[in-house]
């Protein structure tokens, strides 16, 4: 395993660490999602040049596409969420209430 392909490995591990421990407020959540998706993305546009193909591959614009719609989406639940309920802790959300 090359050191290039650990750091990929690590980012993603320290997102979905961060991700699943420190779950307070709604934008730590969505900064955490944004670095997954960011990792991803890098290592997907990295993976032509280590394999040498010619070709690019749309998937890295794909991935871009889907990330730049989850965090428009998601924002707009942070802003929904912070009207309705005053602020974006996790903890006051109750989703048997809704």
């Amino acid at each position: 395993m090359t050191l290039l392909h650990l750091s990929f490995y690590a980012a993603f591990a320290l997102s979905s660490l961060g991700l699943a421990f420190h779950r307070t407020h709604l934008i730590s959540a969505l900064l955490c999602l944004e670095s997954m998706m960011l990792s991803m993305y890098i290592a997907l546009s990295m993976w032509p040049i280590q394999t040498q193909t010619s070709s690019p591959t749309l998937l890295p614009i794909l991935m871009l596409t889907f990330s730049a719609c989850e965090a428009g989406t998601g924002l707009a639940l942070l802003v929904a969420s912070t009207r309705t309920h005053g602020s974006d802790h996790l903890h006051n959300f109750n989703l048997l209430q809704c």
